[in-house]
């Protein structure tokens, strides 16, 4: 790191002495503002193990193509998520260097290998993973119901409540209470006015909370998608808009977030609200195993080809998922959220697992272009989850927007390694 370093400074001196040479004025590009304490890396090769995951510090330079990353774009989307992290500890001072940092290639690449550690992770022995893709669909629809617009989309529904549920009870099988707290809120409490059988609940153990309905004097799981879907929620739900494709919708739930555009123009970005803590169910595989499609063909585009030519199936295949997601609207000028709060970059972002994975930290993936088959080596931000990314190398890179996007992203399923980039002295853990 500090013969990059001295390598980058000497560079940059023979630069301006040539400069001079020619009469022509130059300023040196050095990094702007008080130099942060970088803190003290880990010894390379020092391994941090934990949830069948393993660590291991390397360096940069061991990175494939790391010298031909474009930094600065990597630079700027972890801009964006220090809008969060610079209030976490431990990465108070990068987010300070980072807002400092000239936004060129040679500052952006002395900014990561000054300030971060890479530690490529493996899980379960093995450093090889899985890389998916996901994009923002852009639904057609509108803001009022039509001949055309019939499939709404959903806000979080007025008898949704979340009640957390200790770690102490996700292997139980017995009844607890529940009090109401608020309007979609309430608590395990030995006082509560409902009971909850745990067993009826979808329940593994990464559930953080009971996703449910009063009824009577029980609480009970919340509706699943085929009930949805039937009318469950009529009048009993925000409604944001309607989208004229019940499959694009389908995929929208999938994506967690997309762009609802009327006939008018107007655009309405929606975003991640909560879900009804079912679990997901692939259709692709319901429809392999059924023989409706070959296993290779159950991309995204492959399944609504399918559905555009068997439309009396819609309500059998899409109901085999009963997770449902609901949706908020979001300020159109920051675009996609993720989980982190902050708005993801195309191409630049990525979902992971955060038993895993830092949420925020820098990322880099190692996969290959799912529709150019080339090596695909970049410097991204670890910048969401999603409920099917499970495991320490299992990464879900987002493409951006719209159906070109869509269509990569629908492609994407590739074998992948991953190295986690951290701030120097802070060493990577497994969150239970």
């Amino acid at each position: 790191m500090i013969k990059n370093i001295f390598r980058t400074l000497a560079a940059g001196t023979l630069a301006l002495l040539a400069a001079c040479q020619s009469g022509i004025k130059t300023t040196p590009d050095f990094v702007r503002g008080p130099d942060r304490p970088t803190g003290t890396p880990h010894a390379l090769g020092t391994t941090v193990s934990g949830g069948g995951a393993v660590y291991t510090a390397v360096r940069h330079g061991d990175l494939p193509h790391w010298q031909h990353q474009q930094f600065t774009q990597s630079l700027q989307s972890f801009k964006l998520g220090c809008d969060k992290l610079k209030n976490r500890q431990g990465w108070q001072d990068v987010c300070a260097q980072a807002a400092q940092t000239p936004p060129t290639q040679v500052q952006a690449q002395a900014f990561f290998e000054r300030y971060f550690t890479p530690w490529q992770v493996s899980g379960n022995g093995s450093p090889a993973g899985t890389v998916t893709g996901y994009y923002v669909p852009v639904l057609h629809g509108d803001t009022k119901q039509t001949a055309k617009a019939r499939f709404p989309i959903y806000g979080i529904p007025y008898d949704f409540v979340s009640v957390p549920l200790p770690a102490n009870l996700r292997s139980s099988r017995s009844s607890v209470t529940v009090r109401q707290t608020g309007a979609n809120s309430g608590v395990i409490d030995r006082n509560g006015n409902y009971t909850a059988n745990l067993a009826e609940f979808p329940i593994t153990n990464r559930t953080t909370a009971l996703k449910g309905r009063f009824v009577g004097n029980r609480f009970v799981p919340y509706h699943p998608r085929a009930h949805i879907n039937g009318g469950a929620l009529n009048g009993k739900a925000p409604i944001l808009g309607y989208a004229d494709d019940p499959v694009e919708l389908f995929f929208m739930h999938i994506q967690g977030s997309g762009t609802l555009q009327t006939p008018s123009g107007e655009k309405i970005a929606l975003g991640y609200a909560d879900k009804n803590e079912h679990p997901f169910v692939s259709i692709g595989r319901y429809m392999a195993d059924k023989g409706y499609l070959t296993l290779g063909q159950t991309t995204m585009q492959g399944i609504k080809a399918y559905m555009q030519q068997n439309p009396h199936r819609l309500a059998e295949i899409l109901g085999q998922n009963p997770s449902y997601v609901f949706f908020r609207k979001l300020d159109n000028a920051n675009g996609a959220i993720g989980a982190l709060g902050t708005p993801l970059m195309s191409e630049y972002a990525g979902a992971i697992d955060r038993h895993y994975i830092t949420l925020g930290a820098p990322l880099f993936v190692a996969t290959a272009h799912p529709i150019t088959k080339h090596a695909l080596n970049r410097l991204i931000m670890a910048q969401d989850t999603g409920s099917a990314i499970k495991g320490a190398v299992r990464v879900d890179y987002f493409w951006g927007y719209g159906d070109e996007a869509g269509n990569i992203a629908g492609k994407q399923k590739t074998t992948g390694y991953v190295w986690q980039l951290l701030p120097n002295g802070i060493a990577p853990e497994y969150r239970p």
